[in-house]
């Protein structure tokens, strides 16, 4: 029997659509109706950016503050499955995500429907994700599936070259040394595999097992390095939210905000993490294997 799926997201780069397009494959294939939607909006935001206008949005970013969407329709009242594509700017959803969520035809269609969380990140998904399973339960959706793909070079390098996708506006390799930023062409394209593996799940009533199986397939992945500079950077982040909307004038602020990214990145996290690896991880494997679990599940 043919299921109806709504798609919804929005992106910048089109590397979101391209995941998703993947992604809903199989379920295209198998006879289903795949209703996508890509959402705008209203002031857009540029892309390429520029550096004051993406550090501009770190304020409200962290603190949830929604913005105006171009108008939108979704052609059904209820479905049988909601897949969300979203993106983490700052460790948070971003804004046009943040936005989706806090709809209200969204927020309807989202109440006892079974949803799927798809996303395409430089690296650090999780704290992002943690906020929109909280927003999906107090929505009364049921997430039963989630997604994550990622740049997988160092932290560095990925920090590199999705400056220069984002600043320059290109998904090239920078002086022709850096690789390509982004997530790769050969994961996109294995999304279809997760695209078959919910495809079963949706055959059926019963969505228990999923995540297991999806986990197992590797569609998603907490990076213990990346999951410990989450936990401390989305605290911080948080603080300096706090304080510079409160500002009325915010462009040294944000200024500030820069420099003391690119420190925290490439001067305390290495020694930070150091300290860790010799004097705690090796006590706390059974927390860290629960963190673990509860990052890469859907409860």
């Amino acid at each position: 029997m043919s299921k109806k799926i709504l798609v919804i997201y929005y992106t910048q780069s089109g590397q979101l659509e391209d995941i998703l397009n993947n992604f809903t494959a199989p379920f295209v294939e198998a006879g289903n109706t795949v209703e996508k939607v890509r959402v705008h909006v209203a002031k857009d935001y540029p892309f390429p950016w520029n550096g004051k206008a993406f550090f501009a949005v770190m304020p409200d970013c962290v603190l949830s503050v929604p913005t105006e969407l171009k108008p939108f329709q979704l052609k059904e009242n209820k479905y049988d499955l909601v897949i969300l594509g979203y993106q983490a700017w700052f460790l948070s959803p971003s804004i046009p995500v943040n936005s989706i969520l806090n709809d209200p035809a969204v927020k309807a269609v989202l109440k006892d429907t079974p949803v799927v969380t798809i996303t395409g990140a430089r690296n650090m998904w999780i704290s992002a994700m943690q906020r929109i399973k909280k927003i999906l339960k107090d929505a009364d959706a049921k997430l039963v599936g989630s997604i994550a793909l990622f740049d997988k070079h160092h932290n560095f390098i990925s920090f590199i070259t999705i400056f220069y996708w984002m600043f320059k506006g290109k998904k090239g390799r920078w002086l022709g040394i850096f690789p390509t930023p982004g997530v790769s062409d050969a994961d996109i394209k294995k999304t279809a595999d997760y695209g078959r593996t919910v495809q079963k799940y949706l055959t059926g009533t019963n969505w228990d097992g999923l995540q297991d199986e999806l986990i197992e397939q590797k569609a998603i992945e907490v990076k213990y390095n990346l999951m410990f500079i989450e936990s401390k950077a989305s605290k911080i982040f948080a603080i300096w939210a706090n304080i510079i909307a409160k500002k009325k004038k915010k462009t040294a602020w944000l200024v500030a905000f820069k420099y003391y990214l690119l420190i925290a990145l490439f001067i305390a996290a290495p020694i930070i993490l150091t300290v860790d690896f010799i004097f705690f991880k090796p006590f706390l494997s059974g927390r860290i294997k629960k963190q673990k679990q509860l990052y890469s599940g859907v409860h």
